[in-house]
């Protein structure tokens, strides 16, 4: 089977970002011939608010649907065996309701977003899809209401944090850019530490196989480098900060037997030092009473 790193990724980052809020099914077979929806996803009611903290993408999955990533623009086929994908998953859903002898109802039916990093005037007019800027961004493109289908154009949507989570899929400078805006989150937000922790995982699993990486694999890592070496560079930094404070409290200890309250405010002026200071008085804390270390760091 040829190997589509970009699905690996979208698919990984999709149900990384869903997951807390209800059940993702990957690669979910839809049957009729055998079929298989990228993503399909159906929101609990309690995580529908939830939702709304991945913008775009939140919006979009508000209610059951299926999300189909392309890494380049789609071809008519393509799009068109997406949405057999979903007539057939319809198919599915009507047999499921006659068995049960209960009613689907038109707007209970699953949407398709088929996530393209670009969707030329030609492929969008061949389908009629047209833009609701009434209710939805630039960008996304929607085939009449009976297709219960959208087209969105990464390339095309507008830069803000709403769009954020959707351009993490797009390519090129979209997608170098994402990346960047996703390391400039603060370090407590929880989207920004799962992308990131899903990205050290996905690095490491390519790499494991150095001989089978393709060009998209390359590119997708040159595109989240910048935002894979931050991120290094600070957990190496919070290690050896952590490891400087563990020695000054340890030193601490030693010299005065305990560490109290009044030490241990100091600790943080005492790291706070210029190398070369902070050096010196490491040396020099053996000879130090209490009370000159606390009129000193204590100010």
């Amino acid at each position: 089977m040829t190997r589509k790193p970009h699905d690996q990724f979208a698919k990984q980052y999709l149900e990384e970002l869903l997951f807390p809020f209800s059940r993702v099914e990957i690669s979910r077979e839809i049957t009729d011939e055998v079929r298989q929806a990228d993503i399909l996803f159906s929101p609990s009611p309690v995580a529908q608010e939830n939702l709304k903290s991945l913008g775009l993408l939140g919006k979009m999955t508000a209610s059951s649907c299926l999300l189909e990533p392309f890494r380049n623009q789609p071809s008519r086929t393509e799009v068109r065996n997406c949405i057999l994908k979903l007539f057939s998953y319809f198919g599915e859903l009507q047999r499921k309701a006659k068995r049960e002898r209960t009613s689907l109802l038109e707007e209970d039916l699953p949407r398709l977003w088929i996530l393209a990093t670009s969707a030329s005037d030609t492929l969008l007019e061949s389908f009629g899809a047209k833009l609701e800027l009434k209710n939805w961004l630039e960008g996304v493109y929607f085939l009449d209401e009976s297709f219960r289908t959208a087209i969105v154009a990464i390339n095309e949507l507008p830069i803000s944090n709403e769009t954020l989570m959707c351009r993490v899929l797009g390519r090129g400078t979209v997608q170098q850019n994402a990346a960047r805006e996703v390391a400039a989150l603060p370090p407590d937000n929880p989207l920004r530490q799962n992308l990131i922790e899903l990205l050290f995982s996905w690095r490491i699993s390519v790499q494991q196989d150095r001989q089978e990486m393709t060009e998209e694999d390359l590119e997708i890592m040159m595109n989240f480098r910048e935002v894979y070496e931050r991120e290094r560079t600070n957990i190496l930094q919070q290690g050896l900060q952590e490891g400087q404070r563990q020695v000054v409290e340890n030193l601490l200890k030693v010299r005065f037997g305990v560490l109290d309250e009044e030490l241990s405010g100091i600790v943080e002026p005492m790291l706070q030092l210029p190398s070369n200071e902070y050096s010196i008085l490491l040396l020099q804390l053996s000879s130090l009473s209490r009370e000159d270390l606390l009129a000193r760091f204590s100010r």
